[in-house]
């Protein structure tokens, strides 16, 4: 699990980063990195909370990544409702045809 943590937060730099323009000053960069090794700490607290409670890390994954996968679903069901109201189709002819 502490490895995922730190490809997450990885990836919470690289977003920061990429949604930022022009130049940072170094004291927002050190605040940044104090941010995340809070965050990194809260995690891990949270972690061994769960792992005391009795549940694994291999659990915990699991869970994880079928909350990832019902996201993408839920997130591709939401598209393809969108694009059926902007074709202004009810629902109940859509449901009819299949």
């Amino acid at each position: 699990m502490q490895k995922s943590n730190k490809s997450r937060i990885g990836l919470l730099i690289q977003s920061q980063r990429s949604s930022k323009v022009g130049a940072v000053s170094k004291d927002t960069i050190h605040q940044e990195i104090t941010d995340l090794r809070e965050r990194d700490a809260a995690l891990s607290k949270e972690t061994a909370q769960l792992v005391a409670e009795g549940y694994s890390l291999e659990e915990l994954d699991k869970h994880i990544s079928l909350l990832h996968q019902y996201n993408d679903l839920r997130d591709t069901g939401q598209l393809l409702l969108g694009r059926l109201a902007l074709q202004d189709v009810s629902l109940l002819a859509e449901w009819k045809t299949f």
